[in-house]
């Protein structure tokens, strides 16, 4: 199910959604533990098309994946490792077929893990499902091997999986996993299914440590996942694109819209909901607004256009 999509009882699939925030969760990680990948990018449908250009310079390997999947999670874990490896001589670009349901399936992707290498802006599939590190270094070494005896890679390329080793970025041990006993009871009382419970446990962690941008985030991201409990998707787009004065669809399509990835729709939403609206309800629209920038890092430049948008609104 893609994050568009809807369980037959209508409401709002809640794993489907939950991908495109763990996405940015997982990034956000990644980043400010310094184990980034300086060779790979997360391609969604938006920069496709600057990927495809990249493929003109070095060949691109794009990995269709899904969060919720091990044998994705394992085969990311061995192109990242071999990524590293090369140098610089080819890309790795990684697609959420979660979060992407568009590029899926213009891709004609039709599971989760998918490889598929990108060379002169034209793509080719080359395996789908899992697969080792082994594996994939051979796959990749016979494709490069090929693309090279027909002149397909740019001049100067060794047609190699490998780069130079003394070029690759140097391993840093992983560091163990430190306890979170936060993060352990709001997991538990999310497994029960209790989210007023798993609010509560960050709630009272925000409130020792008010300035946590990562609690915030949290935070905010279980209360989305409550608010979304037996949501009914289409009668509530309905009644938003009914009545763009009903602040309260606008708010709920809004959360829908994050939970499927798309930010900036949800907040031009509420941007447009503040224009349209007067005295409590422009309150509230804008209240739900700034409630949704603790989703994404006060830094990212979706949060700070949206900021910009929302001032020009009220004044």
């Amino acid at each position: 199910m893609q994050p568009s999509d809807f369980s037959p009882n209508s409401a709002v699939d809640l794993g489907a959604r939950k991908a495109a925030l763990e996405r940015e969760a997982k990034q956000r990680a990644e980043e400010s533990a310094g184990r980034t990948n300086p060779y790979s990018v997360h391609v969604d449908e938006s920069n496709f098309q600057q990927v495809l250009e990249r493929s003109m310079a070095a060949p691109v390997v794009l990995a269709v994946l899904a969060s919720w999947s091990e044998q994705s999670k394992q085969v990311e874990a061995a192109l990242d490792k071999l990524s590293k490896g090369s140098g610089g001589n080819w890309i790795l670009a990684k697609v959420d077929g979660d979060a992407s349901p568009q590029l899926v399936q213009a891709l004609r992707v039709s599971g989760t893990p998918t490889i598929i290498i990108a060379v002169q802006g034209q793509v080719m599939p080359l395996m789908q499902g899992p697969a080792t590190e082994e594996q994939l270094r051979e796959g990749l070494t016979q494709v490069f091997t090929a693309l090279a005896q027909q002149g397909m890679l740019p001049p100067g390329h060794p047609g190699t999986v490998d780069g130079d080793p003394s070029e690759a970025p140097e391993e840093e041990p992983e560091a163990e996993p430190e306890s979170d006993p936060v993060g352990a009871e709001a997991q538990a009382a999310l497994e029960r299914g209790d989210f007023d419970a798993a609010a509560a446990v960050f709630e009272k962690a925000l409130g020792a440590d008010p300035k946590n941008p990562e609690l915030k985030a949290k935070l905010a991201q279980v209360r989305l996942i409550g608010r979304l409990q037996d949501v009914d998707g289409p009668a509530v787009r309905q009644a938003a694109a009914e009545d763009p004065t009903d602040v309260d669809a606008q708010i709920t399509v809004a959360d829908i819209d994050m939970y499927g990835g798309n930010f900036e729709e949800a907040f031009d939403r509420l941007i447009r909901t503040v224009k349209q609206t007067a005295d409590g309800d422009r309150d509230r629209a804008r209240e739900h607004l700034l409630s949704l920038f603790d989703l994404l890092p006060a830094a990212d430049p979706r949060v700070n256009a949206a900021r910009r948008k929302l001032t020009s609104a009220l004044f």
